[in-house]
């Protein structure tokens, strides 16, 4: 990546300074109520200490605090990432950042005070219009991440280039088991779920670098992959040729709303969080119409409780903004609705492994802090680091404390034996 490329826009955000109404008075006043019974320490620079937290909790250092103040109070749902990007805040000397968030992760709804919730109205920020997931919409907002580099993702990921929550043996110590097999493990169980075989017509609705078609056909099945992420694509298919299986694989650069045929088996790996609300019921119908007759569907989806989908699916958040634009974790819940009152697919097994997706997460950014050197050299900055840091030390603390979970879940028609 050159200095001059549009997308370096995307990696290294500019930070621009809010508009305040306080100077960050209340944030730092709603901030520090929060934080009292919380068992962390929140250290300011004149030494000041804010938490119930003993002396081997975790400890955030207040750098700037003017300035994470009155980021907080300008965007409450993103001033807080915002001020980590920019070196306002951070996990001190000995304090592990995802360890450090875990507490307020587990405590997520009761950080605000009850009095204040009835003005979350007027901090929240709808969801921009811009990031809605129509065909075009859909395309911007996958370029956005995955487009960056395929050589920032094989800097930090397993040999299988596996972008999605692994699958470890629950039989022996997750620590001591390799990322890499864990991986195949996920995939290789989806395929199972979705009984994918020799003969099997198989579409992959989300390519990711190929590694679920590259096994599904080793199995001996055609399959159909589709991608909206050009540079996937590209390595993909790189990887499908080197791996023997060119004649059974056929990538194609394409919203699932567009693909045409006939499948036996339909995967998803994590990528219904990309289609948001507003398409679900298209999501899923689409898939409906495209299921041969006695046919499985076997998706890997993020899940969040379903009143927390509830209280936050119009809000627009640090994530969105930074990450995953156009992104929303659905509820099992909402799934089940969905596909009920959409189409005549059913949920017939849903099986979950939300701590195996905080290893896999701990494993990423202990790996992108070892090879920061390496991505740096690929034209990222230090507030992309930060922000990298910050986005999978969050998402760990929300798997590690139950916040999210993580699940295969197999469909089958309702009039299917």
């Amino acid at each position: 990546m050159t200095t001059d490329s549009p997308r370096l826009e995307l990696a290294a955000p500019r930070l621009g300074f809010p508009r305040v109404l306080t100077r960050g008075a209340v944030a730092k006043a709603i901030t520090e109520v929060a934080v009292k019974p919380m068992p962390v320490r929140m250290r300011y620079p004149d030494g000041t200490v804010v938490g119930a937290g003993g002396p081997d909790s975790p400890v955030l250092e207040v750098v700037r605090p003017r300035a994470m103040f009155r980021r907080l109070e300008a965007h409450p749902k993103i001033g807080l990432g915002e001020a980590y990007m920019a070196g306002d805040w951070r996990a001190a000397d000995g304090t592990d950042l995802a360890v450090a968030l875990m507490p307020f992760a587990a405590r997520m709804g009761e950080l605000v005070p009850k009095p204040l919730l009835s003005l979350r109205g007027l901090v929240d920020r709808a969801i921009p219009k811009t990031m809605r997931n129509t065909l075009e919409g859909s395309r911007a907002n996958i370029s956005a991440h995955y487009d960056l580099s395929n050589d920032l993702f094989s800097a930090f990921l397993d040999p299988s280039l596996s972008y999605s929550s692994a699958m470890f043996d629950p039989a022996l110590p997750v620590r001591e088991q390799d990322l890499h097999e864990a991986q195949v493990r996920k995939v290789e169980a989806i395929l199972d779920a979705a009984d994918v075989g020799a003969g099997s017509r198989v579409l992959e609705i989300g390519t990711g670098w190929g590694e679920l078609a590259i096994r599904a056909a080793a199995r001996g099945a055609t399959v159909t992959s589709v991608t909206l992420s050009s540079e996937q694509r590209d390595l993909a298919l790189e990887r499908i040729a080197a791996a023997g299986y060119a004649d059974r694989v056929q990538v194609l650069l394409q919203d699932y709303r567009e693909t045409t045929g006939q499948f036996d088996a339909i995967v998803s790996v994590e990528m219904i969080e990309a289609v948001g609300e507003e398409y679900w019921d298209t999501y899923f119908s689409t898939i409906d119409d495209l299921l041969a007759p006695g046919g499985a569907v076997a998706i890997q989806a993020i899940l969040m409780e379903h009143h927390r989908l509830l209280a936050t699916k119009g809000s627009f958040g640090w994530i969105q903004k930074y990450i995953f634009p156009g992104g929303l974790i659905p509820s099992l819940q909402a799934i089940r609705d969905v596909t009920r009152d959409s189409t005549d697919l059913r949920v017939e097994r849903v099986q979950t492994f939300g701590t195996d997706y905080a290893e896999t997460l701990r494993r990423w950014r202990e790996t992108f802090t070892d090879r920061w050197d390496e991505i740096q050299r690929l034209g990222f900055d230090d507030t992309f680091r930060r922000m990298w840091e910050f986005y999978l030390a969050y998402c760990e603390a929300g798997f590690a404390t139950g916040y999210l979970d993580v699940a295969q879940i197999r469909f089958t028609r309702k009039d299917t034996p």
